[in-house]
C-alpha cells in the first residue's frame, strides 16, 4: 500500500445520505493522500504496511486506554515488532492505546479530557458524528464506545492519519476513520450531522469566526456542537493574542475569555451556548514520554512560577462549550 486507504469506511453501512457525501468526498481524499508533502510520509507508511496480521480478540472502546486484546498465541517476539513499528510513527501526542499487550503512552492522557466532555454532551447512541482536527483518532474511537453510529474525523496531519490506520489495524473499527482534510475543506462540502466536535482547534484559527460558521453549516437543525479551546481566565469579554509564542507554542492566535467566546458563538448564529466545564491543564494530564520524549507543558511553564508561561501568560486552562444549531 503505498497511500492511505479508506476503502473499508467507504464499504461500511452508514446512513445514505452519509454514503452519498462520502461519494463526493472521496475524490478529495485520495488527492489529498496521494500528494502529501511531509517528507517523512513514506517511512510512515513502510511502518504501516510492516505491522503483522492482527490478532486481535477482543477490543474495549470505553477505557481509558483504547485496546485491541490479541489472541492466546501472541507472542514477545510478536509485541516487540508492534511494539517497534508503532514508534516508528512516534511522536504519539493523543492516545494512550493497548495494541496486543503493547502500551502506547502518549502525551496526553486524552481520557482525562474525555470524562470532562462525555458527561456533559447529549447521547451519542445513533448519531452521525464530525470531529474536525481530531489528531489520531482517540476521541472518535470513545465516540464509537459511547454508541455513536459513524464517526467522521479530519486532521490534515499526515501523521496521525497514518497512527490512526495502524492502530485501527488492530481495533478494526469499520465506522470511523481519521481523513486527510481540513475543516475548511469539509465546510466547502458539508453535511448535516448530528454533532460536530472541535477541540483544542479554534485557538489555531487566524480568524475564529470563519471556523464557528463552519461548524455551523456542518450540523442539522437541532444538532449539538461540542467545543473545547484554549481561553484567558479574565472575567471581561476580551482576548489574550500573544504576540509571539504562547505556551512555547507559534501557532496560537487568540485565547478569548469564556464570555467573550459565548459572544462569538452566539453570534455565528448557534443557540443556547453554554460553558459546561472550566479546566487548566497540568503536568500529570500532558507530559513527556518515551512515546512522546520532546517538549511538552512542563517546559512551557515557567519554572519559578507554574501559573504562568515561559512567557509570562496565564498557564493553559481549557473551557467546553455545548451550543445547538436552531
Amino acid at each position: 500500500m503505498n497511500t492511505l486507504n479508506y476503502d473499508y469506511f467507504y464499504q461500511a453501512e452508514h446512513d445514505p445520505s452519509l454514503l452519498s457525501w462520502l461519494d463526493a468526498i472521496k475524490p478529495i481524499v485520495e488527492k489529498q493522500s496521494n500528494t502529501a508533502t511531509h517528507g517523512h510520509f513514506p517511512r510512515w507508511l513502510d511502518a504501516l504496511n510492516a505491522l503483522p496480521p492482527a490478532n486481535t480478540h477482543s477490543i474495549n472502546l470505553t477505557a481509558d486506554a483504547i485496546t485491541a486484546s490479541a489472541g492466546s498465541d501472541n507472542s514477545e517476539a510478536q509485541q516487540t515488532l508492534i511494539k517497534d513499528t508503532l514508534l516508528e510513527l512516534a511522536p504519539w501526542r493523543k492516545g494512550p492505546f493497548n495494541v496486543q499487550g503493547v502500551f502506547v503512552d502518549s502525551e496526553w492522557q486524552s481520557f482525562q479530557k474525555w470524562n470532562r466532555i462525555e458527561k456533559n454532551i447529549s447521547q451519542l447512541s445513533g448519531r452521525t458524528v464530525l470531529d474536525v482536527g481530531c489528531g489520531n483518532g482517540y476521541y472518535g474511537y470513545r465516540m464509537l464506545g459511547a454508541g455513536a453510529k459513524s464517526v467522521v474525523g479530519v486532521d490534515p496531519g499526515e501523521l496521525f492519519c497514518t497512527q490512526f490506520l495502524a492502530i485501527n489495524h488492530f481495533i478494526q473499527a469499520t465506522q470511523l476513520a481519521v481523513l486527510p482534510l481540513t475543516g475548511e475543506i469539509v465546510f466547502a462540502q458539508p453535511y448535516c450531522f448530528d454533532s460536530v466536535f472541535s477541540m483544542g482547534v479554534l485557538s489555531h484559527r487566524r480568524v475564529p469566526e470563519e471556523h464557528l460558521a463552519g461548524l455551523l453549516s456542518c450540523l442539522r437543525p437541532g444538532g449539538e456542537l461540542v467545543l473545547e479551546t484554549l481561553v484567558t481566565n479574565s472575567p471581561k469579554s476580551e482576548a489574550l493574542i500573544p504576540k509571539d509564542r504562547y505556551a512555547n507554542m507559534r501557532n496560537i492566535w487568540t485565547l478569548p475569555s469564556v464570555s467573550l467566546l459565548l459572544e462569538q458563538i452566539t453570534e455565528a448564529g448557534f443557540s443556547n451556548p453554554r460553558c459546561v466545564d472550566i479546566c487548566p491543564t497540568t503536568v500529570e494530564e500532558q507530559r513527556p514520554t518515551p512515546w512522546m520524549p520532546s517538549y511538552s507543558l512542563e517546559h512551557a511553564l515557567d519554572p519559578n512560577d507554574p501559573s504562568l508561561t515561559k512567557e509570562g501568560y496565564p498557564a493553559p486552562t481549557r473551557a467546553v462549550v455545548i451550543a445547538n444549531k436552531p
